[in-house]
């Protein structure tokens, strides 16, 4: 298959893309390289696709109107994998507009690229984030998230409400997957794996928010990749049994789907901590400090409907993830 990933200087956009390339796919991946983190590390990152001569890539940014309307209408892409975004929950009380114009108005372009394009499915990034204020654990798709406690959150919300839209008038089967704290290696430098690494590293304390009563559901980089081409490979479809007097959240008349992707295993972030100091052979300095705003406490993915849909869930442990990561680390670095 011909397939557009955006994003893909980025980490999960990177491991997911060496996956399509390994079973013979072509690949056109875009990034706008913008300087949100450490250019550098973008561009070591497409080093490692472009040698491939299934891989072309093209800089562009998805909120370029004309840019994205001329690649769809040249390239005719079979499927699309949508993982570029602003990232980050905290920069968006900073940064507001980069989120407006990146995750509303660039995801606008893609799914008017696919409308257009006929592009037989759309892959999207959801987050964990939607959820919000939602207290019920596991987190479940079938759940309302309507109480985003950020703008990155309600940005990845009105995808979800975006895509069905689509998908409702136009018959485009979109799947949307809410990811669960992806990390491991070539990961981004303003998550909290890198962070703790690097101070810890350099001999810096490092900031632990809520007093370390946090629990995520962290989830290994590859296991993410190979559950975005599973779902690649299944495209939405109907619920036949869809009832409009009890809406679904997860489900639709149209050929809409959402999934969590998560380890469905949450761990305290001392214990996520621990594993770091673990496999770096020293022990870090805390600054406990309070709840960040836009933070919430815990996250924990049910996983039922992705495993029911494509027959996988992530399993990477913790532990043999972030020595992954730390390995990693200290090669890039050469540390």
């Amino acid at each position: 298959m011909k397939i557009l990933v955006t994003g893909a200087a980025g980490f999960i956009g990177m491991t997911t893309t060496l996956l399509l390339l390994a079973r013979g796919d072509e690949v056109v991946g875009i990034d706008n390289l913008n300087d949100y983190y450490d250019v550098r590390l973008k561009q070591d990152r497409l080093a490692r696709l472009t040698p491939n001569p299934g891989f072309r890539f093209v800089k562009m940014d998805v909120a370029d109107r004309p840019a994205m309307a001329r690649l769809f209408a040249e390239e005719r892409f079979d499927r699309v994998i949508h993982l570029a975004a602003q990232a980050g929950v905290r920069y968006s009380l900073q940064n507001p507009h980069a989120y407006i114009d990146s995750n509303i108005v660039g995801f606008t372009n893609i799914l008017e690229g696919c409308r257009h394009g006929g592009v037989r499915h759309l892959v999207y990034a959801s987050s964990s984030s939607v959820y919000g204020g939602n207290t019920k654990m596991p987190f479940s798709e079938h759940d309302s998230v309507d109480h985003p406690v950020s703008l990155y959150a309600a940005t990845k919300k009105a995808n979800e409400l975006m895509a069905h839209t689509y998908s409702h008038l136009y018959r485009l089967p979109t799947t949307g997957l809410r990811f669960f704290t992806v990390y491991g290696p070539w990961g981004r430098p303003d998550m909290a794996l890198f962070l703790f690494t690097k101070a810890i590293l350099e001999g810096r304390p490092i900031d632990v928010f809520n007093h370390g009563r946090m629990q995520r559901d962290f989830t290994y980089v590859d296991d993410i990749a190979e559950g975005v081409v599973r779902v690649l490979d299944r495209p939405a479809e109907p619920n036949p049994g869809y009832r409009p007097l009890e809406p679904d959240p997860a489900t639709s008349d149209a050929p809409f789907r959402v999934f969590n992707i998560g380890n469905h295993s949450p761990v305290q972030l001392l214990e996520y901590i621990g594993c770091v100091e673990s496999a770096l052979g020293r022990k870090a300095q805390m600054n406990l400090l309070p709840m960040q705003d836009g933070d919430v406490p815990a996250t924990y993915a049910d996983v039922d409907a992705l495993r029911d849909w494509v027959g996988f869930t992530p399993a990477t442990d913790i532990r043999t993830g972030v020595g992954r990561f730390v390995d990693w680390y200290r090669a890039y670095y050469r540390l």
